[in-house]
């Protein structure tokens, strides 16, 4: 395991595990984390032994957003060497291998976003969301760009307009995680859902998750033509053949990723 002042990352069992770890800060994000958070994600995109992520936050938070106290001061130029939120949004989102959020704590602002960048969303029962800049005088980049398209717009507008805390349980109702798991269990039923997802085939799920991403500003018949010439290139892999013959055998497939 590779371990760093903030963020931890382990590869185990070609599933990367990626730990938000400033718990002492409730995993407020500074200028360190957020790149150290870029490099990983990079890892995660560019390394062949990884099929697919989980990212999770130790302590009591999953993330409660920017570091403001390391804000305090700055004006809006970025630092040399430093990567922008919207850059690791968008970068984040086109990794097209899975990604599963585990959401052990408070989920707040930037701690919102890559929750919402990533695939799957797991919470514990103790987990809360927020969006709460308004109160602080200060913008958002995931609460306009993503909260407000994943939620209806008027539900979006309440959460960053009084920067009110969402349970659990109300994000489920709304459609902003999956499931909502009691806290104890968090670790346990994100392996399972790990455990499902890596029975399958790697290439089809990324296949899957190109199609989906790329398609989702395009008509339908572009969007259809791009899961044709995917779906035709994911045909000549050693993965398909198998799980065909696999299929045709009556026998559990051996994917292996090429």
């Amino acid at each position: 395991m590779s371990t760093v002042s903030t963020v931890e990352y382990e590869i185990r069992d070609r599933v990367g595990y990626v730990t938000l770890n400033r718990p002492d800060k409730l995993n407020a994000i500074d200028v360190e984390m957020r790149n150290e958070i870029w490099r990983v994600m990079h890892d995660v995109n560019d390394n062949p032994e990884v099929w697919m992520a989980v990212i999770t936050g130790r302590g009591r938070a999953f993330s409660v957003g920017h570091d403001l106290v390391s804000m305090s001061g700055r004006g809006d130029d970025l630092y040399e060497d430093e990567i922008s939120t919207e850059d690791l949004y968008v970068y984040q989102t086109q990794i097209y291998k899975p990604i599963i959020a585990s959401i052990n704590g408070f989920c707040l602002a930037q701690g919102g976003g890559i929750a919402l960048a990533s695939d799957i969303r797991i919470a514990s029962d103790r987990a809360q969301f927020g969006w709460p800049q308004a109160r602080r005088g200060i913008g958002s980049v995931s609460g306009p760009c993503m909260l407000a398209h994943r939620v209806p717009l008027n539900f979006a507008f309440e959460f960053l307009f009084t920067g009110n805390m969402i349970s659990a349980e109300r994000a489920l109702e709304l459609g902003l995680i999956n499931r909502v798991v009691p806290h104890e269990r968090l670790e346990e039923a994100t392996q399972e859902y790990v455990d499902t997802l890596m029975n399958n085939a790697p290439l089809a799920m990324r296949a899957i998750k190109e199609v989906a991403v790329r398609g989702l500003n395009m008509r339908l018949e572009d969007r259809v033509r791009l899961a044709g010439i995917v779906n035709r290139r994911l045909q000549r892999t050693r993965d398909a053949q198998e799980g065909i013959e696999a299929f045709a055998e009556k026998r559990t497939p051996m994917f292996v990723g090429k």
